[in-house]
């Protein structure tokens, strides 16, 4: 039992944000299949928000969860996240959400992707009053919020909204000391507000996964994910580990791991320091491939996509040359609207980067 909500059954969950596709729609079939494997494991946590994969997530977890299951069997997460402008719009997005999901409540519900802008908005909205209206009515068990900011705004959240009772944060063992991410910072911040911690990209999207050869050498004893996974779930203030599986294969590895969970021994950790010293060595951009950036683009600039060929190009990997041109729309066409840098969660220069990887790949 989860030592910080007995409701959780355990420490890992399912984040439904990278959910297996067949062209643009969700592979029910095999997404359905790993929920299976999931609750079958013990786990029964699983992550959604309003935005992901154009709302088909939410729509997923109808399909091949709560239509199957009994409502008391699984613990569901969803995100307030950006899709309103003014208080009126809040209620009808929440019933909705509910509705796309097949629930009458939601477990964990979390204000999505706080910052110093986003608190303001949400604040001006009276959001968490309202959350806590549908708490007072049993709609929602436990009101949270997702953030990437900086330790001192997340500080600044905290003491103003004393009614979150958990803080879902990016944590992994490349972000641990980095000064835009500040995972360590504000996992201390949490401390000192005494809240729990849901833990989101604990293998960066993939990155920490798809390491350079020297790095695969250096990890012997277990998957790349394993690693990562052990290294987020090793702190105690850890209430959950989320992790966006995206085929059967990485489900069957995530559940060896997290189903006899072991923290890093003293040797991983100095293992874990030299790898990371390895990728930053090689990757220039580090994105995450989340596709908050994609969302606003006004002329559907494919950035993770690019910067991910970017990367590769950079750690001398093998990859498709002709891949770049097959895009059907290439880095100079950004107008320089920033609307990307206002929602990525990296804080990313993305305008710069993508005139950079144009020069690099075109």
């Amino acid at each position: 039992m989860n030592p910080h909500f007995p409701e959780i059954k355990k420490n890992f969950g399912f984040g439904m944000m990278r959910l297996p596709m067949c062209g643009e729609e969700v592979d029910t079939e095999q997404t359905s299949k790993m929920v299976d494997a999931f609750l079958a494991a013990g786990f029964n946590y699983f992550d959604t928000a309003h935005p992901y994969i154009q709302g088909k997530s939410e729509e997923a977890v109808k399909t091949c969860l709560s239509s199957r299951y009994p409502r008391e069997s699984f613990v569901l997460a969803d995100k307030l996240s950006g899709g309103f402008e003014k208080e009126e719009e809040i209620r009808p997005l929440i019933d909705l959400m509910l509705d796309k999901c097949g629930v009458e409540y939601f477990d964990f519900f979390l204000m999505h992707a706080m910052s110093a802008t986003r608190f303001e908005k949400y604040r001006d909205a009276h959001a968490m009053e309202i959350a806590l209206e549908y708490k007072a009515a049993g709609k929602l068990r436990h009101v949270g919020m997702s953030f990437h900011d900086t330790a001192e705004v997340l500080d600044r959240i905290l003491t103003a909204w004393p009614e979150i009772e958990f803080v879902q944060l990016q944590f992994n063992y490349l972000d641990y000391e980095s000064p835009t991410v500040q995972s360590r910072l504000c996992y201390e911040v949490c401390r000192k507000h005494g809240k729990p911690v849901m833990v989101m990209e604990p293998v960066r999207g993939g990155a920490l996964v798809n390491l350079p050869q020297e790095a695969l050498e250096l990890l012997p004893d277990g998957s790349p994910a394993s690693y990562a996974l052990r290294f987020a779930a090793g702190f105690p203030l850890i209430a959950m580990v989320l992790s966006g599986m995206s085929d059967e294969a990485q489900m069957a590895d995530n559940l060896a791991t997290m189903g006899d969970f072991k923290p890093l021994t003293e040797e991983e950790q100095e293992r874990i320091v030299k790898v990371r010293t390895l990728y930053q060595a090689q990757h220039k951009v580090p994105c995450t491939a989340c596709g908050y950036c994609v969302d606003g683009c006004p002329v559907g600039i494919p950035i993770p996509d690019i910067f991910a060929l970017l990367n590769k190009k950079l750690a001398k990997e093998e990859f498709d040359e002709n891949a770049y041109a097959a895009l059907p729309v290439q880095a100079d066409a950004c107008v320089g609207c920033g609307q990307c840098e206002n929602a990525c969660p990296q804080k990313l220069q993305i305008r710069k980067l993508l005139e950079e990887a144009h020069k690099a790949l075109a």
